[in-house]
């Protein structure tokens, strides 16, 4: 088997929880989330002789990079493909822009959200309650509108890490994860360090009416040639054969107390979306239907923080190895997937060992329990 995890592209090491660049003293504490007014312990973060990297402070302007003052400039190569989409390049400027994460609250009184089908990845997690949360990842296409936004989890660290500093929107979280937040690889666009590109939307049921734009959050840094994401998958491009796989019609996905399905619709030609039973649609009337659904089997575990009524939150176990489910194109590749520490990508490989290789476009990533998801035709 080829040694895929050393083969692919690597963000750089910022962050390697336990491996010397930041030290965790309470291991509870800083993995854990908790909502926006959950009851926290007391989080320690220490340095080594390699200095901790921080976003900016809360309330300052995210530093751009320094001109150089040479006359001669220096184009960023344009990638063939977008990293987050593998769909063609036609605008070099959105190719090299930073990844856009945004963590959108999914509870009946969020929906119908907006900017949920321009994101190019999203991730559905377990929270506490049964419910989930998404963290919507933006790059190819941008959103005028988007939202609700909501507080932060501790899932949602390595999932961002691999990502190259994306741009991180987020609404808040107790003070053991913010501070968690603001000391890995990412550039923080919260709403407490930019308020101003954030408005609360009348008509909303407070926290789920905070609301944004891909335009004003993108606004707030300065594109650097290093700033293009790395890719969180491969795609099949032309010359690659069309994937093989068992037919399957769509999933099915259970919580605990949160029931979602992806069905394959020739006629979107994508997985379309229920949530308990009901069609999954944005602001806009349409319906979530992703050209890739995968299915991540993971592990859950107490966090160590709880909500505000005293409930565990969950943290998803991302590091490690486990069973995998890649529908596409109404099919299904079962494998599975790797990811060897924190900041690295996870890597997808079929039943031979090969990697499995997406469809262009986009996919939604549910990061289920095992034994809590079925396959259904």
């Amino acid at each position: 088997m080829p040694n895929l995890l050393s083969d692919r592209p690597r963000p750089s090491r910022l962050l390697t929880l336990g491996c010397g660049v930041l030290a965790v003293a309470t291991i509870a504490a800083a993995c854990g989330g908790g909502g926006d007014d959950s009851s926290s312990s007391t989080l320690v973060l220490e340095t080594t002789s390699a200095p901790a990297v921080t976003t900016a402070d809360v309330g300052d302007e995210i530093p751009s990079s320094t001109t150089s003052s040479s006359s001669t400039t220096t184009e960023a190569p344009v990638p063939a493909t977008m990293p987050l989409s593998g769909t063609i390049v036609t605008d070099a400027a959105l190719a090299n822009r930073p990844a856009l994460a945004v963590k959108i609250d999914n509870v009946s009184s969020a929906r119908p959200q907006a900017g949920i089908n321009q994101a190019d990845v999203v991730y559905e997690e377990r929270v506490e309650g049964g419910l989930t949360r998404l963290l919507a990842v933006f790059h190819s296409q941008d959103s005028a509108d988007l939202g609700p936004v909501r507080s932060a989890r501790s899932t949602d660290v390595p999932l961002l890490t691999p990502l190259n500093q994306p741009l991180f929107a987020w609404s808040g979280a107790n003070e053991a994860f913010a501070n968690l937040i603001r000391s890995v690889a990412i550039q923080d666009v919260g709403l407490e360090a930019h308020p101003s590109v954030y408005e609360r939307r009348a008509g909303r049921r407070s926290p789920s009416n905070l609301f944004t734009s891909t335009e004003a959050l993108w606004g707030l840094v300065e594109v650097t040639a290093d700033m293009a994401p790395h890719p969180a998958f491969s795609y099949r491009d032309a010359q690659s054969p069309t994937a093989t796989g068992e037919a399957a019609a769509g999933v099915r996905v259970s919580y605990r107390g949160t029931t979602v399905t992806h069905i394959w619709s020739d006629e979107v030609v994508g997985y379309s979306r229920t949530q308990n039973d009901s069609a999954h649609v944005d602001a806009d009337g349409v319906q979530v239907a992703p050209d890739n659904v995968v299915v991540q089997f993971v592990d859950y575990k107490a966090s160590g923080q709880v909500d505000s009524a005293g409930a565990q939150v969950p943290e998803a176990i991302l590091e490690g190895s486990g069973e995998v489910w890649v529908l596409m194109n109404g099919i299904v590749v079962k494998g599975t997937w790797a990811k060897s520490n924190v900041t690295s990508p996870t890597i997808y490989l079929d039943g031979s060992g090969s990697e499995i290789l997406l469809e262009p476009g986009s996919t939604w990533v549910l990061l289920a329990e095992p034994d809590r998801a079925e396959l259904i035709g």
